[in-house]
C-alpha cells in the first residue's frame, strides 16, 4: 500500500487498529518513490535510499541505534518542527511530491 488514505481506509474497513507507525514509513517510502528515489529493505533501518542512505522512521522519540554505525544514516521523526544533526522532520519529506 504506497497511499496513507488508502491504507487508512482498508485498516477501518478491516476493522484493524490505526498504526501510525506503518502510516508514516508509507508516506515516506511514497514521497521518495514519487521523487524517482530507488528505495531497498535493508537488513537493518527501515529504508536504503539509492543505495546508500540509510533511513530510520519514528516519532519525536526515535533514536538512532538503527543507523549510529551508518555513514550516511538518518533519523526521521514524526512531530518535530526542526532537525537536528541527522534527525529530519518527516513533513520535510512532503515537499518531495
Amino acid at each position: 500500500m504506497e497511499n496513507t488514505n488508502l491504507l487508512r481506509g482498508v485498516a477501518g474497513q478491516l476493522g484493524g487498529k490505526d498504526q501510525v507507525g506503518t502510516a508514516r514509513e508509507t508516506f515516506f517510502a511514497h514521497q521518495l518513490k514519487n521523487a524517482g528515489a530507488n528505495i531497498r529493505i535493508p537488513s537493518r533501518g527501515d529504508f536504503l535510499v539509492e543505495g546508500k542512505y540509510l533511513f530510520e522512521i519514528g516519532g519525536r522519540t526515535k533514536v538512532k541505534s538503527q543507523v549510529k554505525d551508518a555513514d550516511n544514516g538518518f533519523v526521521v521523526r514524526d512531530e518535530i518542527e526542526v532537525g537536528f544533526g541527522n534527525a529530519i522532520p518527516l513533513w520535510l519529506f512532503g515537499f518531495l511530491y
